[in-house]
């Protein structure tokens, strides 16, 4: 005869089977909420300083050095009307936009050259040369300043659009081939020769085939390029002496006046220079997400 289990010991049994059921259930729970709590983390580490700028921007003086840090009790839009009163910031802005905008087209027209040498032609050393490509942008700006300085004043560049176009080139040219080269290494080369075979030449290849397909490489690069030369601050500053060809971060660096920092105008010249930027990506996101991603999944 079998012996007859306790039925306390069955009781026991089903709580632990119970208790195991539910704790596997719980798991993947507890691993999503731990997941969101540390993405909703890192969202707002990123945002709350631009929402609190935001913030500042529509204060009235006496609530911007308040402790503790308050929400403004009444918006005003003072700050934004002072920025173009007090300076004339949309000279400012013009300034960036040509010298971010000629930077761009100029890291474009010749990165995009070099980097499908790199990229289809049998050139020997290509790892060297790309290597020594990125040692460039090693360098730190306050390194090479003064050299440069001297360099442009002996060309009579000085306060000139030249005079920040090529040394913004210089930094953002391995960021352009860099990208470019792995983009356009995962084209297909039987596009090519396809085109060859129906007569066009090598540069019609390019024009044609290549580059359209290479928009989203070419979107990400000119986005980062436009971004990295709008926000430079030591060479603009060094490099120009007017308001004439001086750029944005300059001129919000220039709105404190003696024992006086205006934190309402510097905020709100911050929001206005910035807009530009986040409505830049935001409308070509998908473009540079498919940029980005580029040659992660083969196949």
């Amino acid at each position: 005869m079998q012996a007859e289990v306790p039925s306390n010991a069955i009781g026991h049994r089903a709580v632990r089977r119970e208790v195991r059921h539910v704790s596997a259930r719980l798991k993947p729970l507890v691993g999503q909420l731990m997941f969101h709590f540390l993405v909703t983390a890192v969202v707002a580490w990123c945002i709350l300083p631009f929402v609190w700028i935001i913030l500042s921007s529509v204060k009235v003086p006496r609530e911007l050095t308040a402790l503790p840090p308050i929400l403004p009790t009444r918006l005003t839009w003072e700050n934004y009307a002072r920025v173009f009163e007090d300076r004339p910031f949309e000279r400012y802005i013009i300034n960036s936009v040509i010298v971010a905008g000629s930077t761009t087209l100029f890291n474009l027209a010749l990165g995009s050259l070099a980097a499908y040498a790199l990229a289809r032609l049998r050139i020997r050393g290509k790892l060297i040369i790309l290597g020594l490509v990125l040692a460039i942008s090693m360098f730190p700006e306050i390194s090479i300043v003064s050299s440069l300085y001297v360099m442009l004043r002996n060309l009579k560049l000085l306060n000139t659009y030249s005079a920040l176009v090529f040394p913004y080139s210089t930094f953002a040219m391995p960021l352009t081939i860099w990208v470019l080269t792995s983009f356009f290494r995962q084209i297909p080369k039987d596009l090519e020769e396809a085109a060859l075979v129906d007569g066009c030449t090598p540069v019609q290849a390019m024009a044609r085939i290549i580059m359209p397909l290479a928009a989203p490489g070419l979107f990400t690069t000119a986005i980062l390029v436009f971004i990295n030369a709008w926000n430079e601050f030591l060479f603009a500053l060094t490099f120009t002496s007017t308001i004439e060809r001086q750029t944005v971060p300059v001129g919000i660096a220039f709105l404190p006046v003696l024992f006086h920092v205006p934190w309402g105008s510097i905020s709100a010249a911050s929001v206005v220079v910035t807009i530009p930027l986040v409505v830049l990506v935001l409308i070509f996101q998908r473009r540079i997400i498919s940029g980005l991603t580029a040659g992660a999944v083969k196949g």
